[in-house]
């Protein structure tokens, strides 16, 4: 007995490397995945999982529970569910979206929507605060050099109709929103660079190296691609456009086979840094 109780204690010295203490199994972020397992979810954007890629995506931006996080146009929330309960006990969420004071009555019904979505789960959402992000005119983002991270995902070709100059201006007010070495963490539809890209990019696909020119041009450095997100059966072709395939369906039962079987939109997933 006394023999096997020392092999033991040698399996553990040597396994924690001499110490003869144990050390414990490396499970990454676990806040992350209790966040993305939790029940502030919304069962149908969990199926979603597997297409998004939420952990493998937040934690190639670098994401910690302490920091001050923007999400740039949290539309429905996909990701809001995600971050505000990972956030919430030691960092910031900032949810810059539609404006609740905007003359546009669809935008403060869009403001009014997502302020109910936060309203009905206080346990998961009551800390969340809430910015206003409406290019060209509104940028309520975060106080100057203050946010760690800001993040956007799906978004950047609803914003390519307020032009070169106004992109750029937008890209530089998310650069100023951060501290140095602050993140910019980018997944957008990626349009293959021999295909063309309208002016308004009215298909919802970009050039990857379009976008990195607009993070450079505002001074990010980028600092990491993935192909976290990367989908090779999506050719970008599609009648209607990327919201021809799941979860939107725009032609509904026209090749809702074949889009099924394609699956979400081919993405760029992008870190950009401010030095």
């Amino acid at each position: 007995m006394k023999r096997v109780s020392l092999a033991a204690a040698l399996t553990v010295m040597l396994a924690s490397g001499g110490s003869g203490a144990a050390l414990a199994a490396d499970t990454g972020d676990a806040a992350l995945k209790a966040a993305i397992a939790g029940n502030a979810r919304t069962p149908a954007n969990a199926l979603r999982d597997s297409a998004r890629h939420p952990y493998e995506t937040l934690t190639f931006f670098g994401i910690k529970p302490t920091m001050t996080v923007v999400e740039l146009a949290p539309g429905g929330g996909w990701y809001t569910e995600i971050l505000a309960p990972y956030l919430r006990d030691n960092g910031k969420l900032i949810a810059a979206g539609n404006d609740p004071q905007s003359a546009s009555e669809g935008a403060r019904r869009g403001a009014a929507r997502f302020q109910q979505k936060l309203d009905a789960n206080q346990a998961a959402f009551g800390k969340v605060e809430i910015g206003a992000f409406a290019p060209p005119t509104t940028y309520r983002i975060a106080p100057k050099g203050t946010a760690d991270m800001v993040l956007t995902f799906r978004n950047i070709h609803n914003w390519i109709p307020i032009g070169e100059a106004g992109m750029q201006t937008l890209f530089k007010e998310v650069y100023d929103s951060l501290k140095p070495g602050g993140v910019f963490g980018v997944v957008e539809h990626r349009l293959p660079a021999h295909k063309a890209q309208d002016a308004t990019a009215s298909s919802g696909y970009m050039h990857e190296a379009y976008v990195i020119k607009l993070a450079e041009g505002a001074g990010f450095k980028l600092a990491g691609k993935s192909d976290i997100n990367a989908n090779p059966k999506d050719t970008a072709d599609h009648q209607g456009g990327v919201w021809a395939l799941p979860p939107t369906y725009a032609n509904k039962d026209v090749d809702r086979a074949r889009y099924t079987a394609i699956g979400e939109s081919d993405r760029m997933t992008l870190k950009f840094v401010k030095p």
